[in-house]
């Protein structure tokens, strides 16, 4: 997918000095590349096996919403603090430039015992660590996780005992 590559742009220092910050946007913004992605995406195995499909706040809402969409498959959000309403699980995560928390609606977890975690892009991987720990302490199952672009060097799929399918590794 070289198309989809060239339309990742890198931002250094952003938004702390160190950190190479891969932009996703233009790939929302070139319709034809964005379609074949979300095919390709919502036709995995991950997505066809998970009951429902979770999107990690807020680039992972562009990807999970299109393919839960394409897929069939209900889409749960896992959204930053202060975002959403009722009653909340919340987990604190570290990310390579801080801290943050992630929350979901409880009762979004009742119909559903399996899911496949859905972002725009693996780094060090403790935002979908963090998923991972909520959907697992409520006595759910991550089938896996799906992501656009995965960055190597960092590792972050080791975290996890799941399966891992990026689309582009950097």
């Amino acid at each position: 997918m070289k198309t989809l590559e060239s339309l990742i742009k890198t931002y250094n220092d952003f938004p702390k000095k160190g950190v190479a910050f891969k932009d996703v946007l233009g790939i929302i913004q070139d319709t034809e590349v964005f379609r074949e992605l979300i095919f390709k995406m919502s036709s995995h195995q991950l997505i066809r096996d998970s009951e429902a499909i979770i999107s990690i706040d807020a680039r992972g809402f562009l990807f999970g919403s299109a393919i839960s969409f394409q897929a069939s498959k209900p889409m749960i959000v896992a959204r930053k603090p202060g975002k959403l309403p009722g009653n909340l699980i919340q987990k604190n995560y570290n990310l390579e430039y801080g801290k943050n928390s992630l929350s979901i609606q409880k009762e979004a977890l009742n119909k559903f015992s399996s899911y496949a975690i859905v972002d725009d892009l693996l780094a060090t991987g403790g935002t979908v660590d963090c998923i991972a720990r909520l959907i697992n302490e409520n006595g759910k199952k991550i089938l896996g996780l799906l992501t656009v672009i995965e960055l190597e060097s960092l590792n972050g799929r080791s975290k996890f005992d799941f399966p891992v399918e990026s689309i582009i590794k950097m």
